[in-house]
């Protein structure tokens, strides 16, 4: 199959807001098709190590291009930071990046199902060797399960309706197979929607976060890399869609909150624990990038420093 394009979003920026050390020991949690692992490799020291994750077969393919002795690729999710490192006898790095999202290979590929844009198989795993498609879990759950993951994971306001579309078309026509089957659903279901954005944004983005436990696996990842920074070592997380954001924006702002304490205990001022986090400036793509790359006008990247 051939290797579709992919832009990596906030590349310099990410970057720059992560290394701060050209010696230390960096996770990219996100490898996709590579670009800030490659842009971090060409920066970092000879000492300096990184260490990748995905949990995408394809991505695992293009990161065995790089032959630097300084990298490693993961076959895992980034939920498994803390294991996977424990594992190389590291427990302390200098900085995690985590890129949310699809990437634009896995959007373009219609085989992977998770585009309306084309027909393909309705699958939506970012591993599609491990655990249910799509078109298998739509073929089995029940009405009130469907609208609750539409409309919590895909802030959809019609999901009651789309939900039950979708049970009466499965139960006159048999389950969903296809993408564009999935896409013509909600359509009919769906009455009216702002100019220029499909119908079946919401509930695409719903059923992917849902089947990959996406929210449930970045807050174990955020927490995982908390414990893993040093002192002076960047936490970089670039989000594409509200549920994301939100997520990590209440993770930063709890960090770099002094933990709450009984105000009855004889402390003295010098006792009192420090904040975990110093927060960074939040960051968005520019005009030109944005041009270049529409799908990158979504994304949000914030960044924070491990205190000591």
């Amino acid at each position: 199959m051939q290797d579709l394009q992919h832009c990596t979003v906030l590349r310099e920026e990410a970057v720059d807001a992560l290394l701060w050390r050209p010696d230390g020991i960096y996770i990219d949690g996100t490898f996709g098709r590579g670009g800030h692992s490659q842009l971090l490799l060409r920066r970092l020291g000879a000492a300096a190590r990184l260490v990748a994750f995905d949990k995408d077969p394809q991505a695992l393919a293009a990161a065995q291009q790089i032959t630097d002795p300084r990298f490693e690729i993961v076959h895992s999710s980034f939920a498994r930071l803390r294991e996977e490192m424990a594992q190389r006898g590291i427990q302390q790095v200098a900085g995690v990046l985590l890129d949310l999202g699809v990437s634009s290979p896995q959007l373009d590929d219609a085989e992977r199902g998770f585009s309306f844009q084309a027909d393909g198989p309705l699958d939506m795993r970012m591993d599609p060797s491990r655990g249910e498609s799509a078109a298998q879990w739509l073929a089995r759950v029940s009405q009130p399960q469907l609208t609750e993951v539409i409309r919590d994971y895909g802030e959809e306001r019609f999901a009651q309706q789309i939900a039950k579309a979708i049970i009466a078309r499965r139960e006159r026509l048999g389950p969903l197979t296809r993408t564009r089957e999935l896409a013509e659903v909600v359509a009919s279901a769906v009455k009216t929607r702002e100019p220029g954005k499909n119908p079946a944004t919401r509930t695409f983005q719903a059923i992917r976060i849902y089947l990959n436990q996406e929210l449930e696996e970045l807050e174990v990842a955020l927490a995982a890399a908390l414990t893993l920074l040093e002192a002076g070592g960047r936490l970089v997380v670039i989000s594409f869609h509200s549920l994301e954001d939100r997520k990590v924006k209440q993770f930063l702002k709890k960090h770099a909150q002094a933990p709450r304490l009984d105000r009855r205990l004889p402390l003295r001022a010098a006792e009192l624990p420090a904040p975990l986090l110093k927060l960074h400036a939040r960051v968005r793509a520019s005009a030109a990038e944005i041009a270049e790359n529409p799908r990158a006008r979504s994304a949000l990247m914030r960044s924070a420093e491990r205190m000591a």
